[in-house]
């Protein structure tokens, strides 16, 4: 396992963007495919994006491609979510995970950060 915290979250308009960061603990983060959630009230946790251990292959839920870029910079042990031209929609708590393989389905990863929360205004 890995202890991931996130950061970066905050207010923002909509058609504004955020950057969130997800910075992991010790010397094997570079062994995780790493996964983006986030989850609104009343909504169960939702895939957003993942990213294999070298960044070679990525994928998105349809509702952000082409408006959301996930990235990961092993040398500092931090995978990244570039969120532009955000959305009402995208409001929630976004939440960063660690998985031995890419999936879209939560409960295939181990490490989970604590979250932050990303709220767009009308």
């Amino acid at each position: 396992q890995v202890r991931l915290v996130e950061s970066g979250g905050g207010l923002v308009q909509a058609g504004g963007s955020l950057r969130l960061s997800c910075a992991g603990s010790g010397r094997t983060f570079g062994s995780f495919a790493m996964g983006w959630f986030r989850q609104a009230p009343g909504k169960e946790r939702e895939f957003v994006a993942y990213i294999t251990r070298s960044g070679g292959s990525i994928a998105y839920v349809d509702s952000v491609r082409g408006r959301f870029t996930v990235s990961r910079d092993n040398a500092k042990n931090t995978v990244y979510l570039q969120m532009n031209r955000l959305k009402p929609e995208d409001s929630g708590v976004y939440y960063c995970a660690a998985a031995s393989r890419t999936a879209t389905q939560p409960r295939m990863y181990d490490s989970w950060g604590q979250g932050t929360q990303v709220t767009v205004s009308s």
